[in-house]
């Protein structure tokens, strides 16, 4: 088991807190939304955004195929937010689990007011 993977099984096995949020996604998911929960995961000191993997417990992988370019939406939540994050796809039983990294920030609630989100 790859070292991502092993993250993964964890993720799966913890409730989600102000650290690591999941969503199904399977198909679609609005990139505001995606800076939004961004932002409030840095605000409260960085985390992990899941998607691909059901939010409640017992979590299971769905899969994704929304953000297919991972790098443009990359750019696009840096260009956004201005802080670091990474993103990166988890393939897991031939099914796609993208994970967002992000940073912590503390100016990123104004931010949100400037941004009128």
């Amino acid at each position: 088991m790859s070292n991502l993977q092993g993250q993964l099984h964890q993720w799966l096995h913890i409730r989600e807190n102000e650290h690591l949020e999941c969503k199904e996604a399977k198909e679609r998911f609005d990139f505001e939304a995606l800076v939004k929960y961004c932002c409030a995961l840095a605000n409260e000191g960085g985390g992990v955004m899941l998607l691909g993997v059901t939010d409640k417990l017992p979590r299971k992988i769905v899969g994704t195929q929304v953000f297919k370019n991972l790098e443009r939406t990359k750019a696009g939540l840096v260009e956004r937010l201005r802080l670091r994050i990474d993103a990166e796809e988890i393939i897991n039983e031939d099914k796609r689990v993208v994970a967002f990294h992000i940073s912590k920030l503390i100016t990123c609630k104004m931010r949100f007011k400037v941004l009128g989100i």
